[in-house]
């Protein structure tokens, strides 16, 4: 049985390599395979699990050749991982003991069977970010840019080559940010890793070492050039950029690192000491880095709040309250794992280990938390996104850490699933909860893991990866009744053993949704329309046109003021019988010829019934509906 306690520290492979070559080598030696499927545990009492008629429980294995199944999403096309990121197939194929090396793991020293699990942490695919007509695709060996000017025909601009995991990426103007948090990260991105650790413990300080943020210059977008390398005491697992609307010169980066702490002689001031006896101790906080936007080589650590503290300056003052992972023993919190910050609204929700939190980051450079939750069913807080009106936070549970089939059906669906919280004066109250509703097999790696918003105006949208689960999107408007509206999926990668698969991130930009897929590449889709999502709606999502996407750093959506998006609303009013089908009928025809004055006179009696809807949760829609046609983008 795989020793999930080490494996779950995957939560973007920040994992102690030598623990895991001496869990593999030592299972091995015993007839094992610690990638074996994990026997299932019994669906706790009162509880339900996931649903095994769903045709995604099925689906035929495969590494490209796996079966494939959607609704309301159409699939473009898989761009395979370029060569110098693609392992192949075969364990004894040169790549695999190349990418074993890149970990500081010898070829020989791992048995056959698990080479290909081991070598693929090296290379997994992990975030996204998009400038433009370029998107940035994050891996634990490097970055891939590409052109998606037509997202169906995509092209790879540059593939560079700088491993040390998890490789998350985001970008800024001329600017791009990487997360190192992984032993085998150099300061010059060299691919030769460091030697093996050959005990337990801290890894040996190494003064090439480099675990932190890494900072390019993309001015000349085929050759990104590295000006900063701002080193942190747990690395970065992730990092969020903050903008600050009354300084343009600066852009703020919090760095969050789930890893282990330095050791002192690697990096000064760093120190693992507990928080009863040493004050100074580099857990129980997040990092700072102002970057001078005109001279990003000065990039600097400027602070390290304590978010976890409380009012009499304990700073280990939060904790899970016990959760079922840990058999209700709490835990506290020492980290984040990720931090989304809506500058809009001058908020920030971070998922933190055990705890959800809020932070006011009208003053970026010194984030202040005003709010935490925790939940007996969550194991780990992972990431978080906001409404659109910052009414409403969905907080993710990576149960498993990534590397668990999660998604059985004798796993809870309140387990590694999505939670979400209604926001008023800055208050969370729970409201449901929401997983992946098909049942996943036993050598499928499933858990809720990174996703966006879905620009339909007048609802609430989340497309989601979930890691072998595939793709689900989510409506939340009603948040305590979520839904599934839209899906994708494919087969195991092997029916036999758990292979790290699966998609890690998937995103909403200008029109298609993006997949980072773990281990085959990067997939693109479009959405098609169904009974619970017309073509008028989805139409309206892609009048919304970003320059720049980073998803922890969400931006508020505004809509066109256009007839598009007045047929979107009439769509969603007619499906909740808020318009009779005959008023929708006349509307229609009067927004495909549209005269201002007829528009007007639509508008007025919109507008008047809306008035008789009072606390009718279709009543907004109603008078959005009513301001389009009083004045029309025609």
């Amino acid at each position: 049985m795989m020793n999930r306690k080490i494996l779950r520290g995957f939560r973007g492979v920040s994992i102690s390599i030598f623990a895991l070559l001496v869990l593999a080598v030592g299972v091995s030696a015993q007839g094992g395979n610690p990638f074996a499927p994990e026997k299932a545990p019994p669906l706790p009492a009162g509880m339900t699990g996931s649903d095994v008629n769903d045709p995604r429980y099925s689906l035929k294995p495969g590494l490209f050749d796996a079966a494939e199944y959607s609704f309301g999403i159409k699939h473009l096309n898989l761009y395979k991982k370029p060569a110098a990121f693609d392992l192949g197939i075969d364990p004894n194929d040169p790549r695999v003991d190349k990418a074993l090396g890149a970990l500081g793991i010898p070829g020989n020293a791992v048995p056959p069977a698990m080479k290909m699990t081991i070598a693929g942490l090296a290379l997994a695919n992990s975030d996204l970010a998009f400038q433009g007509n370029y998107l940035f695709l994050g891996n634990f060996y490097g970055i891939n840019i590409y052109n998606i000017a037509d997202p169906a025909k995509a092209q790879l601009v540059t593939s560079m080559l700088c491993p040390g995991g998890q490789g998350d990426v985001s970008v800024y103007k001329n600017l791009m940010f990487m997360s190192v948090e992984m032993g085998n990260g150099r300061l010059d991105c060299g691919t030769q890793g460091f030697p093996l650790q050959t005990a337990p413990g801290p890894a040996p300080a190494e003064k090439d070492r480099f675990r932190g943020v890494r900072i390019f210059d993309i001015s000349d977008i085929k050759n990104p050039k590295q000006v900063a390398a701002v080193q942190s005491c747990r690395g970065s697992h992730t990092h969020t950029l903050v903008e600050d609307p009354k300084d343009k010169n600066n852009i703020y980066v919090y760095i969050s690192g789930t890893s282990n702490v330095r050791p002192s002689e690697e990096l000064a001031g760093c120190s693992d000491g507990k928080p009863d006896s040493d004050p100074n101790t580099s857990k129980f906080r997040i990092d700072i880095v102002k970057v001078p936007v005109a001279a990003p080589q000065n990039a600097k650590i400027i602070a390290s709040p304590r978010i976890f503290s409380d009012d009499k300056g304990k700073i280990n003052a939060l904790t899970d309250g016990g959760s079922h992972a840990n058999k209700g023993r709490p835990e506290e919190t020492d980290q984040c794992h990720d931090i989304t910050a809506y500058s809009a609204i001058g908020l920030a929700a971070g998922a933190c280990s055990g705890n959800g939190i809020l932070l006011d980051i009208k003053d970026p450079a010194n984030p202040k938390r005003i709010e935490s939750v925790n939940d007996k069913n969550y194991a780990y807080w992972h990431s978080a996104s906001f409404s659109n009106d910052g009414k409403k936070v969905v907080y993710t549970d990576e149960w498993g850490g990534g590397m668990g089939a999660r998604c059985r059906a004798t796993d809870p669906n309140v387990w590694g699933a999505n939670a979400i919280f209604n926001l008023h004066n800055n208050k969370l109250s729970f409201a449901n909860y929401y997983k992946l509703p098909s049942a996943q097999g036993d050598t499928e790696n499933c858990v809720a893991h990174n996703g966006s918003l879905v620009p339909v105006p007048g609802r609430d949208i989340k497309v989601q990866a979930w890691y072998q689960g595939g793709i689900s999107i989510m409506d939340f408007t009603n948040p305590a009744k979520p839904v599934e509206i839209a899906s994708f999926d494919r087969g195991p990668i092997d029916p036999n053993i758990l292979v790290l698969a699966g998609s890690w991130s998937a995103y909403w930009y200008n029109g298609n949704i993006y997949s980072s897929e773990i281990a085959r590449g990067l997939d693109v889709f479009e959405l098609t329309p169904t009974k619970n999502l017309s073509q008028n709606e989805i139409d309206a999502a892609k009048s919304v046109q970003m320059a720049e996407l980073n998803v922890q750093s969400q931006q508020m959506i505004v809509w066109p003021n256009k007839l598009l998006v007045a047929k979107a609303y009439v769509d969603q009013l007619e499906r909740v019988s808020a318009l009779s089908a005959a008023e929708c009928t006349k509307l229609r025809v009067a927004l495909d010829k549209p005269v201002r004055s007829r528009l007007a006179g639509f508008a007025a009696s919109v507008q008047k019934q809306s008035r008789l809807m009072r606390n009718d949760p279709y009543m907004a829609k109603m008078q959005e509906l009513a301001a389009i046609l009083k004045q029309p983008g025609i």
